[in-house]
Order: structure tokens, then C-alpha cells, then sequence
């Protein structure tokens, strides 16, 4: 059974989730079924970065104990994703020669053209995580989408790629295989939550999907069904919290009660004389604090602030790919971020973009935690581990797996100290 189980694990820098799904023989040949799904505090990763291997290890360890007394099942393997601010794209090309003396481009020369089109400068700092091809050319026709079966003498393709921070890279790995887990590939979160909640028509119309989490917020922009753009910006959730503690001088849990169950992203219509009893909220948060109330327009401008300036972030990567406002299926917001009130007004008026909270449309999910907008990152790995034959998105060199080979004697003495 555990050959069946594929597990997708995000960390984020308040909490860990991990989404366990399983594949089972159904009436349109295999199907993934969600078997689990548990979420746990996070310690030693802040603003997306490993800052303590030490106590990152532990909070997976924890959360991945949780998801195999849930499942009954040992989970051995994991897609992860990653979501480091360090991390940027650009675009390549490549051309080769039809191998073929009938002039018929096979497989052999698509890969062929994606290895000439990766042989780019990288920083010696950086490691490549992904070559997505966003289109061919054939000779002089220009624009195809799959080359193989035609005929011609040149093939030249146009690639995305993506590099991270080869020392996040490994402080993220190495946290992982401290807990015994192996690690099929490491993926970008935002291409990770696209898998769940994008369709195809939306992909080929253009839309941008927005992982807004707690200290990161990622974006991921599509067009004819190809990645053109991603970037993850230093900014989040826990931002807000802070302005809001900053703003009524509260302490931060506090604040963050406040934001979850009052926080406005839009002032509109609030009467200046509105007011919010927090009373009860400071005495379960048990802060020695005398704030009863609190004015309700001051609290929504406060977050409508700090929400403008993320959008306005999310635009200006827009206005490097010249697409600010030009994208017909418009803004899927994910993440934590997801869940405050009138967040999508904020974006539509911002980003002069249609705009809703993504939900999970490629896969049947019947556990309701999973439905959540913060697990969508975690269901999208899974859907991408069931598609690792290449039906979606081609993914570069296995990170995961070459941080593994080195990485194999290392493990094998964390095996023994770490408790099982």
C-alpha cells in the first residue's frame, strides 16, 4: 500500500502541512483519494528561509508522526515545496539540429533543445529547480506547442527558468532527511497551488495565481497554458499583524485575534464612529491590557495600508512581464491570506483584475480541512507527485533527489540518532 501513497509537506513560517493522499484503482483507470491531512506550528523558519535545521527537523518530525498515526501508514517519501524570497526566473532559448534524416522531430530533440537552452550563466550561488518550455519553433514557424510527430531541419524552444539559493536549498533538504523522510523533488509553491485550483481555460486565458502566506507572498502568472512568470515577495499575513499590533499597541497575539476575526482589507462603509468590544478577546488571550474597544474604520485602514502595498508588489512584477491589469481570467488568491474579509475586493480594485479565493477543482476532495485555502499548496504537491510522468508541467533536475545522493551517508547516522 505505501508504494501508493504519494505525500505533499509545505512549510511555511508559522505552520507545517502536510496533505497524504493515496492511488486507487477507480472506473476512469487511477485516482488519487485523500487519505489525510494534518497542520502543525513551525519553528525555525521565518520569512520562508531555514534558520535553525535543529528546530525545523523537529516541527516536520511532529507533523509527520501526526499524518502516520492518522493514515496508518508509513510515509517515506515527500514532495515539498519552497518558497524562498531568494528566489528568481528568467528566460532562456535554445536550438538544435533535427537529429533525424527524415526531418521528424522526436522526443530525443525536444530534450535535446532543453539541455542547450539550461546552459545558462547561473550564479555559482544558485541552483536550477526548474526548465519549464513555454514554446517551440520549427524552422520558421514559430509558436508550437508540441513539436513532436513534425517535420523540419532547426527546432528551437524558449524555456522559463527557475533557480533558488543553493544554501536555502540545502538547509531546507537536509532539515527533511533529518527526520528520515526521502525527497522526491522540490517545487515552487505558487506552481505547486496552481495544480489545485487553476483550470485549463483560465491557464490559456492568462491568470495569476497569489499564495499569499504569513511572511511570503508568491505569485505565479500563466498565459496559453505556459508559466511566463513567478517571483515570491518578502511580504505577507504577518505583516498586517504587526502594523495591527503597532497601530493599537497591542500585544502581537492579541492583534492577531483581532485581525482574524475583525480585520477589514477594505474601510468602505464603516461609519467613523463604529467601534469593536475586544474585551473578551483580551481576556482568553490573557494580556494584561486595558483595550476594551477599538474603533472599527481605524483597524481596516490599518490593514487596507498594508494590503494595498502587497498588490502593489504583485503589480509591479506584472509591469516586468508587461502584463499589469492585462490578465482576462484574473487573480486567485491562496494561503492564510485568503481568509481575511473583502481581500478580494482589495485585489480587483488594485490590481484592475477580476479576482476570487481559490478553491480545489482538479481533484475530489471529501476531507473539508483540505478545502481550506492554506492547504492548497500542500493538495497541489500531491496532484503534481501524481503527474511526475510529465502530463503537466516538465520540471527541471531532480533537486531533491541529487541533494539525496549527497546527502546518503549523512542520513543514514541521522537515521540512528532520530527516535523512530
Amino acid at each position: 500500500m505505501k508504494d501508493n501513497i504519494i505525500a505533499g509537506l509545505d512549510i511555511g513560517s508559522t505552520s507545517i502541512r502536510l496533505v497524504v493522499a493515496q492511488k486507487i484503482l477507480g472506473p476512469t483507470g487511477n485516482e488519487l483519494q485523500i487519505i489525510g491531512a494534518v497542520s502543525g506550528p513551525t519553528a525555525g523558519v521565518s520569512r520562508g528561509v531555514v534558520n535553525s535545521i535543529e528546530e525545523a527537523t523537529s516541527s516536520i518530525s511532529e507533523v509527520l508522526e501526526k499524518a502516520e498515526r492518522l493514515v496508518g501508514v508509513p510515509i517515506t517519501r515527500v514532495w515539498v515545496s519552497i518558497n524562498d524570497p531568494h528566489i528568481k526566473c528568467e528566460k532562456s532559448k535554445g536550438v538544435v539540429a533535427v537529429g533525424r534524416s527524415d526531418g521528424e522531430i522526436n522526443e530525443n530533440d525536444v530534450n535535446r533543445a532543453i539541455e542547450a537552452a539550461r546552459a545558462l550563466a547561473v550564479p555559482v550561488n544558485y541552483e536550477i529547480l526548474h526548465v519549464i518550455p513555454i514554446k517551440f519553433a520549427v524552422d520558421n514557424q514559430a509558436d508550437i506547442k508540441d513539436p513532436i510527430g513534425m517535420n523540419g531541419i532547426r527546432l528551437e524552444v524558449e524555456v522559463l527558468i527557475v533557480q533558488g539559493l543553493s544554501t536555502q536549498i540545502k538547509n531546507l533538504t537536509k532539515a527533511i532527511y533529518r527526520t528520515g523522510l526521502e525527497i522526491e523533488d522540490l517545487v515552487i509553491a505558487p506552481l505547486a497551488a496552481s495544480e489545485a485550483v487553476l483550470s485549463f481555460k483560465q491557464k490559456d486565458l492568462g491568470v495569476v495565481l497569489i499564495n499569499m502566506g504569513s511572511s511570503t507572498t508568491s505569485i505565479a502568472v500563466y498565459e496559453e497554458r505556459n508559466l511566463i512568470h513567478t517571483a515570491v515577495l518578502p511580504i505577507g499575513a504577518e505583516h498586517i499583524t504587526s502594523d495591527i499590533a503597532i497601530g493599537l499597541r497591542a500585544p502581537i497575539n492579541l492583534a492577531e485575534r483581532i485581525k482574524c476575526e475583525y480585520g477589514r482589507a477594505i474601510a468602505d462603509g464603516i461609519g467613523d464612529k463604529e467601534e469593536i468590544d475586544v474585551s473578551n478577546l483580551v481576556k482568553e488571550e490573557e494580556v494584561n491590557d486595558d483595550i476594551n474597544r477599538i474603533s472599527k474604520k481605524y483597524l481596516a485602514d490599518i490593514i487596507n495600508a498594508r494590503v494595498e502595498e502587497i498588490f502593489e508588489k504583485i503589480d509591479n512584477e506584472f509591469k516586468k512581464i508587461d502584463r499589469s491589469g492585462m490578465l482576462p481570467a484574473g487573480a486567485i488568491i491562496v494561503g492564510g491570506g485568503a481568509r481575511l474579509e473583502d481581500i478580494v475586493e482589495a485585489a480587483k480594485r488594485k490590481l484592475r483584475l477580476p479576482a476570487a479565493v481559490g478553491v480545489a477543482k482538479n481533484i475530489n476532495v471529501i476531507i473539508d480541512k483540505v478545502r481550506n485555502p492554506e492547504f492548497l499548496t500542500a493538495l497541489g504537491l500531491v496532484i503534481w507527485g501524481s503527474n511526475e510522468d510529465g502530463q503537466t508541467i516538465s520540471t527541471g533536475n531532480n533537486i531533491g533527489k541529487k541533494v539525496g545522493e549527497l546527502m546518503s551517508k549523512a542520513k543514514g547516522l541521522f537515521n540512528k540518532i532520530m527516535p523512530k
